[in-house]
């Protein structure tokens, strides 16, 4: 169940990267926004799952979720060559912005992620 999980996640994943790369497209010498938005984005939702539902969620699902949809979602492979390609074209100041601000950013979003999905959802039932 678990390597299926993972299989349909990662089917989704990089469909969704994919599509996000299409609606933000940039050639090798250009900041790869694409790329930064998607590995941030991947990072605060990994952190809103690890503190929200890894608690409770069954394990096919965190593996269909975290390894499955959020691993073939963000990349690390993606950052480097996006770094490397930009100091290929003589930007290496710009690859080394990049590569900070992925780092700093990434964490941050992780950290947020994870401050919000603990925080404590409030009930709704029929009373209210």
């Amino acid at each position: 169940m678990n390597v299926l999980a993972v299989l349909v996640g990662g089917v989704l994943g990089t469909g969704l990267r994919l599509g996000i790369d299409a609606l933000l497209p940039h050639g090798n010498d250009g900041f790869p926004w694409s790329t930064l938005l998607i590995n941030v984005a991947g990072s605060f939702a990994l952190g809103m799952l690890v503190a929200r539902f890894w608690p409770v969620a069954p394990e096919w699902l965190r593996f269909g979720l975290g390894t499955g949809l959020l691993g073939s979602f963000t990349t690390f492979s993606a950052v480097v060559v996006s770094a490397f390609l930009l100091t290929l074209t003589g930007e290496p100041v710009l690859a080394l912005i990049y590569l900070l601000t992925t780092l700093v950013a990434g964490i941050g979003a992780a950290f947020l992620g994870l401050r919000i999905g603990r925080r404590p959802v409030p009930a709704i039932g029929p009373d209210e």
